[in-house]
């Protein structure tokens, strides 16, 4: 049985530009969303789960458990089925429906002296609701990026989606910092305060979800042939060693990812003896840095090709990250960790700028969604989700340096697959469409 015909659009370069810009906004709003439950959790995890309860207590740790562990590669096969099935912009618009949901529950749910038990139930509901959104959000945006760029731009446009992750994560301590600082006490923000940041995200996804409904769609799906097998798990086992590609490129650079971005201001307090405040400020003036790193290293590859630059950090992120870890455990001058964070995160931007789009051009259009989006989630569950975790067990059985290794060994076993695939950008299953 034939396949059915999935044909990638011709646009003008003006609604190519609006898609990306919208599909890109989206992608911020989404991990705005996801970022600000980390950011406020100190101020209302008290209006939730009261020490003295100690199912209340087990409820907290499993909802985290099934959001940070099961939901995203859930959220990555539901969404990307849905994506190579309905279309790209159709699965755009509910991810960020999905992300207002959870948001606006949360700021509207009553606390645990209101509703007891039920309202921690609900905050978990609600996580998992932003956990499938989010789990579905990467595929199908990195998707959605790659199809409406241009050959010739391919890396540089779909780089934006890292920067707009990046940019959502600033936005949410931004919206944190402001509160504390310019507009509420302290005792506000644990007493209501804690529930804006919920409702702005709740309302900036609305407001992004009719944005994308007006998206130009990436794809025409042919639907003449009734027999076809579109955006299955049966289809994906028919590219086992593209599936496998994904998981290989993901470990490594989610493991550094996570280790010198959502770790860093820990291990600056911990380790090395920054105080929060200039910890936080290190970690943020780094992000911004690296947000702007993107579009370069994404210009990049479409200039030299994308296995230079994967190689490159495979090498240097192997030969770098023990000495780079070391030095910033012994430091207390705020330049040296900035340079020496800044220093991890230029070589990790040969991962960051382009993993989305060198998944992408792996799989074909019938596909390509599920196929980034749900072993990309399983990789991450597995390798990002978990570094911090075990970094932190490391130093409580006093074997901190063994996570410096850790780090290595999985960029090293990256570096392998980096030398021996082949440059997605020169045989890129999008071109010819």
């Amino acid at each position: 049985m034939q396949s059915k015909t999935i044909a990638v659009q011709h646009t003008t370069t003006a609604t190519r530009i609006r898609s990306i810009i919208g599909g890109s906004l989206g992608n911020l709003v989404e991990w705005y969303d996801w970022y600000v439950y980390t950011a406020f959790s100190l101020y209302f995890s008290g209006a939730f789960f009261p020490k003295e309860n100690q199912t209340v207590q087990l409820l907290n740790t499993a909802g985290i458990f099934a959001i940070g562990f099961l939901m995203r590669p859930i959220g990555g096969w539901l969404m990307g089925t849905y994506a190579d099935k309905k279309g790209r912009k159709a699965a755009l618009t509910l991810s960020v429906l999905l992300m207002s949901v959870g948001s606006l529950i949360i700021a509207v749910v009553p606390g645990y002296k209101e509703i007891g038990v039920l309202a921690p139930i609900l905050l978990v509901v609600a996580r998992i609701v932003q956990g499938l959104s989010v789990g579905g959000e990467y595929g199908t945006s990195a998707t959605y990026l790659s199809e409406m760029a241009t050959k010739k731009h391919r890396g540089f446009y779909s780089s934006f989606q890292y920067v707009t992750l990046i940019m959502g994560q600033l936005l949410a301590l931004a919206v944190l910092v402001l509160l504390q600082r310019c507009f509420l006490s302290p005792e506000q923000l644990h007493q209501w305060g804690w529930r804006i940041p919920f409702g702005i995200g709740a309302v900036l996804a609305i407001t992004v979800m009719y944005l994308r409904r007006s998206l130009h769609e990436s794809v025409v799906l042919d639907d003449n042939n009734k027999t076809s097998n579109r955006g299955t798990l049966k289809a994906l086992a028919e590219h086992p060693k593209a599936v496998l590609t994904v998981i290989g490129l993901t470990v490594g650079g989610t493991v550094a990812f996570y280790t010198f971005t959502t770790y860093m201001q820990k291990f600056l307090v911990n380790t090395s003896g920054f105080s929060k405040d200039n910890a936080t400020l290190i970690s943020s003036l780094t992000l911004v840095v690296f947000m702007l790193l993107q579009p370069v290293f994404g210009l990049l590859s479409d200039k030299i090709g994308r296995k230079p630059l994967l190689i490159a950090f495979g090498i240097l992120g192997t030969l770098t990250t023990i000495p780079i870890m070391t030095a910033l455990s012994g430091t207390k001058d705020f330049w040296v960790a900035f340079a020496l964070i800044m220093c991890a995160l230029i070589i990790v931007s040969g991962y960051t700028s382009i993993n989305a789009v060198v998944k992408a051009e792996l799989f074909p259009a019938n596909v390509r969604a599920l196929g980034v989006g749900f072993p990309y989630a399983i990789a991450v569950s597995l390798f990002g989700g978990t570094a911090e975790y075990i970094a932190l067990d490391f130093k409580e059985n006093h074997h901190q340096e063994w996570f410096y290794w850790y780090v290595s060994i999985c960029i090293a076993l990256s570096l392998i697959l980096y030398i021996t695939m082949n440059d997605t950008g020169k045989h890129s299953k999008i071109e010819g469409e």
